[in-house]
């Protein structure tokens, strides 16, 4: 099973649609408190320190993009290159491996420079997923250059690939959260032979793809693409990547938006509480939506849950919905607002006993098509997450701490508790951090943008992404809404607060409220 916690490419598709259905706006009369760094798109001086001029000095050969089996071929206006980034950044002048890019130059004229955008994961695929986005922020890219990338160990760029397609459908078998002493033992073997396969696949690279070393690839690709700050968009993981960023490099620092923010003062099992508690806090929602009492909904979800685990569900295919398939399927739905009629469906069918909609909504999530064949996005995922989290709970202090996670969600709880001991078990390197440090003194006014009914980033994330990047940094902007990430999901006073941050350098007064 898959942490919930990617920006996938089925919910910036959501978003798209979300994002033509306007929606109210509070604009307020909030002036701004400032403006950001201006831009310049002359080469910078601030080179990052050790980097050989092979690299630094490297000419993109810009191109037509090529498309994949698991992404389709984008239009003319998109190019597509290949930047050289070392292996490992301690050896700079050693080995390289190459980074797969893509981009669409600015429409209009007064062109700003380049703007990175990081669609989370970590694992997701920019180089697939930056066309398709392309329309919810077609105003800015009117005068930005609209660049995106598969980062290390991800899709073109070294992508890493640690099952076969038989070998992932054979572990959808395995109980994510284990009832009995042998459901256990093959939940743990099973995670331990994920990470061999994925240390195979990788080699070297596996100790090489963290989110420190990523964002020393965007103060490269800053250099090669001739700009002297950096301006950026990420979102959900693609928060962290960007604090990250801004602590190593703050004099680098453009325009950065921070939008669906990862909680940095999080470790391990923080995190999995906060996603156990946004999760419910979406599931809630929904359930009142629909005229139900949360916690009666919740235990019928439950009871639903556990009949599914003593017999999974047939389907039309012939295979079988499990549990874990079956709150995978329910989770995905909790993305976007748009998605929840889909949710009822499928519970409806659920409890009539067909498992077919909650299979193929767990079968979007993971990646998987209709030939069977599955996407590595989640490969990616834990290689990467793995390499950055250096706390490793044991199965015994998960058991220990299974009971509050039931208290946090009695409908995600058991598998986020016991994901925390799973996730990373017997992983073949050590992680880096118990969490990221994303203090960036000095550096420019940052926007972090929040949603309060974020399912998978939660909302107290926010504040606490503002306080660490710093006073003066770290800048809030809070949206009343419901979904995976505020901009281009209906709010026009986002999307205006954003644009004019991005577009006439504008920072809004930290705290601004959008409903």
């Amino acid at each position: 099973m898959s942490r919930f916690v990617r920006w996938t490419a089925a919910t910036a598709a959501a978003l798209l649609l979300a994002g033509c259905s306007g929606g109210r706006s509070d604009d307020g009369d909030d002036k701004g408190t400032g403006t950001a760094t201006p831009s310049s798109t002359t080469p910078s001086s601030r080179a990052s320190p050790g980097l050989p001029a092979s690299l630094t000095s490297q000419k993109l050969d810009w191109g037509r993009c090529k498309g994949t089996s698991d992404s389709p071929t984008p239009g003319s206006d998109w190019q597509c290159a290949t930047l050289k980034v070392p292996l490992d950044y301690a050896k700079a002048d050693g080995e390289t491996i190459g980074l797969s890019l893509i981009r669409a130059r600015a429409s209009g004229g007064n062109r700003i420079g380049s703007l990175l955008f990081n669609f989370g994961g970590p694992g997701q695929s920019g180089v697939s997923v930056m066309p398709s986005y392309a329309g919810t922020v077609s105003a800015l890219g009117e005068r930005y250059d609209l660049v995106s990338w598969d980062p290390r160990g991800v899709g073109a760029s070294e992508g890493v690939r640690c099952r076969s397609d038989k070998e992932i459908r054979a572990a959808e078998s395995v109980d994510p959260s284990p009832d009995d002493a042998a459901e256990e033992k093959a939940y743990f073997e099973d995670a331990a032979s994920f990470g061999k396969g994925c240390e195979k696949s990788a080699g070297n690279l596996i100790a090489h793809v963290s989110t420190t070393d990523s964002a020393r690839d965007m103060d490269l690709m800053r250099q090669v693409l001739g700009d002297t700050k950096t301006h950026y968009f990420g979102i959900s993981y693609g928060t962290e990547l960007g604090g990250v960023y801004a602590h190593l490099f703050p004099k680098n620092v453009g325009r950065l938006i921070l939008d669906a923010v990862v909680d940095p003062s999080a470790d391990t099992v923080g995190h999995a509480k906060n996603q156990a508690r946004g999760f419910q806090r979406a599931l809630d929602d929904y359930l009142k939506s629909t005229g139900q009492d949360p916690e009666q909904g919740s235990q019928k979800i439950t009871a639903l849950l556990k009949r599914i685990d003593a017999e999974p569900l047939p389907t039309p295919s012939g295979r079988k919905l499990t549990q874990g398939l079956a709150v995978t399927g329910i989770a995905v739905t909790l993305y976007s607002e748009l998605s929840w009629p889909a949710l009822t469906g499928a519970l409806d069918s659920a409890e009539q006993g067909d498992g077919s909609d909650l299979l193929a909504l767990a079968d979007q999530y993971n990646d998987r098509d209709a030939s069977g064949h599955y996407g590595t996005t989640t490969h990616a995922q834990r290689v990467i997450s793995c390499l950055d989290d250096k706390q490793r709970p044991t199965a015994t202090e998960t058991k220990k701490l299974l009971p509050e996670f039931r208290r946090i969600s009695p409908v995600f709880g058991d598998f986020m508790g016991w994901d925390t001991a799973g996730w990373c078990h017997n992983w073949p390197v050590a992680g880096q951090h118990d969490t990221p440090e994303v203090s960036a003194p000095g550096a420019a006014p940052v926007l972090v943008v929040g949603n309060t009914g974020d399912p998978a980033t939660p909302y107290e994330g926010t504040r606490k992404m503002a306080d660490e990047l710093g006073k003066g940094v770290g800048v809030m902007l809070t949206w009343k809404g419901q979904g995976h990430g505020a901009y281009g999901s209906g709010s026009d006073c986002v999307d205006s607060t954003v644009n004019a941050y991005l577009l006439e350098g504008t920072v809004p007064q930290d705290g601004k409220v959008c409903s």
